[in-house]
This record gives structure tokens, C-alpha cells and sequence, in this order.
């Protein structure tokens, strides 16, 4: 079963900077699909955050534009969100995703305090 493993998560102040990585147990399944952050934040539906197909197309929710970086490296399977300046409402837990096969990772906490 194809696994993505999201790492990189955790407490910043605002202003602050994380990286959020995702890996992908099969090269196949990971070089040839979209792959997109989503985030939950307590009480509100799943959104999508970013999406970088395989020829590196990327595309932002409005939110985050300018200050989120979505990227990949097919040669360690991984895909990347750099999240600069980052905002008290940005907090909630961060899930990776295949578009292609649907898989989800288990998800990561980021937490920003003003």
C-alpha cells in the first residue's frame, strides 16, 4: 500500500517559517500525479492550501498566496510546503495528498501564536 508520511509540522510565532514535508513510499505513484496540501482547522471543513501537478504547475488558495511555496523532488519521492509569515489562522492540521490514487498522509500539526 502506497504510504505519504507528513513531517515538519509544529509551534511557531507569528511571523514564523515552517517547512512541512510529505514522503511517498512508491516513486510510480508519486512522479506522475498532482500533489496537494490541504488543511483542517477545529470546526471547519477540510481546504485545500496547494497543488503542484507532476510537470510543476502550482496552484494556491488565496489565502496563502505569497507566502506558501509549494514544491517537489522527484528524486526523493517528496513534496514540500514552505510557509513563510505565517498567520494565528493558518493554525490547523496540515494533510498531504495524491491526487491520482486519493491517498491521504496521517497528517501534521502546525500551530502559530500570536
Amino acid at each position: 500500500q502506497v504510504q505519504l508520511v507528513e513531517s515538519g509540522g509544529g509551534l511557531v510565532q507569528a511571523g514564523g517559517s515552517l517547512r512541512l514535508s510529505c514522503a511517498a513510499s512508491s516513486g510510480i505513484a508519486f512522479r506522475f500525479n498532482t500533489m496537494a496540501w490541504y488543511r483542517q482547522a477545529p470546526g471547519r471543513q477540510r481546504e485545500l492550501v496547494a497543488a503542484i501537478t507532476s510537470g510543476g504547475n502550482t496552484n494556491y488558495a488565496d489565502s496563502v498566496k505569497g507566502r506558501f511555496t509549494i514544491s517537489r523532488d522527484n528524486s526523493k519521492n517528496t513534496a514540500y510546503l514552505q510557509m513563510n509569515g505565517l498567520k494565528p489562522e493558518d493554525t490547523a492540521v496540515y494533510y498531504c495528498k495524491n491526487e491520482g490514487n486519493g491517498y491521504w498522509g496521517q497528517g501534521t500539526q502546525v500551530t502559530v501564536s500570536s
